[in-house]
């Protein structure tokens, strides 16, 4: 079949499924469905329980929830306090994170160096990987390439079935020290063979840690302030976890539940993870502040500020979704306890690059944006910026590609992934399997002499 050919065909199938894959809105109210697992006041419908993390955004009063400002706990600690912690006392905090996420506990710093060493000694890959599942099959996306990594690192398991919790604690711990190599590499595969730029592959050092281990093998020249890797390192404790609830930590949940293995697990939580509406959204907020400093020459003018936002509601600026990226959260309210936490850091982050008048650019939109959304939507709805908003300032600064933002994101959430599926093991017991609702109408066969043309 030529290719015109091809193209024409697939077109009419698209047609025909756009057409047969519609569903009349007015049957989910009819049905009371509760559509992307959200009840009708907004709250999240409840499937599970855990202790891993917890999201607070509102308390109850009479019934009445009361919007309040946003919090987030890692296993009972409030994440603020665990980065006030660690980064006052000049320590690193994603490894402690890491093991207090696993174990419910904080370490000692025995504990920690112990851990340590384990992801030290366990984080080169499996010999003749790089070579024959990196280099030799590059992609476009670094989100597919850890994904297709992560499924490959089946290959080279002993015991890859096993969901013995001892087993699935060997492999996590591997996949945590790992997720910093494969997405270093798959994007130095990208940019050698994709963008045909030059080819380095530095190996991790085992005297650095994780986010110090990031910045080595990104840069061509392996180097990195202390401020760098400090920054860095707030990111991946303020992306590991973040409840059961979203997405990907669902999916973890839900592909566990099948009994499947850790590395097909971890690369199904990578798929959604990628998804625009979730990490990927980092991206996007990027992107559209790139977009907003190309066509609004006085980044102190809130009026001209306000109309690029208004154009962005109403379809006429940036992608044309009407969506302003990095503004409004599904659970928070007043605010996203990581956004407090990350401009913070980021300001610090600014002051030492000489960027404080983009930072002040996205304190000013973070302020004007809510106003804009109330004006244009008509809408009383209480929306805030979300981690995604600053994040993609945080990584500019820190001279990171763009085609690594969600890569980063997930190099902190394997933590908290690691942490559900293991709990899902141990706890859950039941297959997810909730339903769906068949609303075609039945029909008789038709025998094929007897069918009429669909496309």
């Amino acid at each position: 079949m030529a290719f015109e050919q091809k193209e024409e065909l697939i077109n009419r199938l698209a047609d025909v499924a756009k057409v047969k894959s519609h569903i009349n809105k007015e049957l989910y109210t009819k049905y009371n469905v509760k559509r992307g697992l959200r009840n009708n006041d907004g709250t999240g419908v409840l499937v599970g329980l855990t202790e891993v993390g917890e999201v607070m955004s509102y308390i109850v009063d009479d019934a009445d929830r009361i919007p309040v400002e946003g919090k987030l706990f890692y296993q009972g600690y409030e994440v603020k306090d665990l980065v006030n912690g660690f980064f006052s006392e000049g320590r690193y905090g994603y490894e402690e994170t890491a093991f207090l996420l696993l174990t419910g506990e904080l370490p000692t710093a025995s504990e920690l160096k112990e851990f340590n060493a384990l992801l030290q000694s366990v984080r080169p890959l499996p010999e003749g990987f790089t070579e024959d599942m990196i280099m030799k099959a590059p992609s476009p996306d670094v989100m597919n390439k850890l994904a297709r990594s992560i499924l490959a690192l089946y290959s080279y398991d002993d015991n890859p079935d096993s969901t013995d919790i001892a087993n699935v604690v060997r492999q996590c711990t591997e996949l945590i020290a790992r997720f910093p190599v494969l997405i270093s590499y798959g994007y130095m595969a990208r940019r050698h063979y994709i963008e045909h730029r030059d080819l380095y592959i530095h190996a991790p050092v085992p005297e650095y840690n994780t986010a110090q281990n990031i910045l080595h093998m990104i840069r061509p020249d392996g180097e990195f302030t202390e401020l760098e890797a400090r920054i860095l390192d707030v990111m991946l404790v303020l992306h590991a976890e973040h409840g059961g609830g979203n997405n990907s930590t669902f999916v973890t949940h839900a592909v566990t539940s099948t009994g499947s293995d850790t590395y097909a697990v971890m690369a199904s939580a990578v798929g959604s993870l990628k998804g625009p509406q979730h990490g990927g959204a980092s991206n996007k907020a990027y992107a559209m502040m790139k977009d907003l400093r190309e066509h609004v020459s006085d980044w102190t003018d809130e009026a001209a500020i306000k109309q690029y936002l208004a154009d962005i509601i109403n379809k006429k600026a940036f992608d044309h979704s009407g969506l302003i990226y990095g503004i409004g959260h599904a659970v928070y309210t007043l605010s996203d306890p990581r956004t407090v936490v990350i401009k913070k850091y980021a300001e610090v982050l600014a002051k030492e690059k000489g960027d404080m008048d983009l930072y002040n650019l996205y304190l000013l939109v973070e302020k004007l944006a809510p106003e804009v959304f109330h004006e244009v939507k008509k809408s009383d709805k209480l929306v805030c910026a979300n981690v995604d908003f600053f994040a993609g300032l945080v990584y500019s600064m820190l001279g990171i590609p763009t085609e690594l933002y969600t890569p980063l994101f997930a190099c902190g959430r394997i933590a908290g992934w690691s942490a559900h599926r293991i709990e899902e093991l141990v706890s859950g017991g039941r297959i997810m399997r909730p339903a769906f609702k068949c609303v075609n109408k039945r029909r008789a066969y038709i025998p094929s002499d007897k069918r009429t043309e669909n496309i």
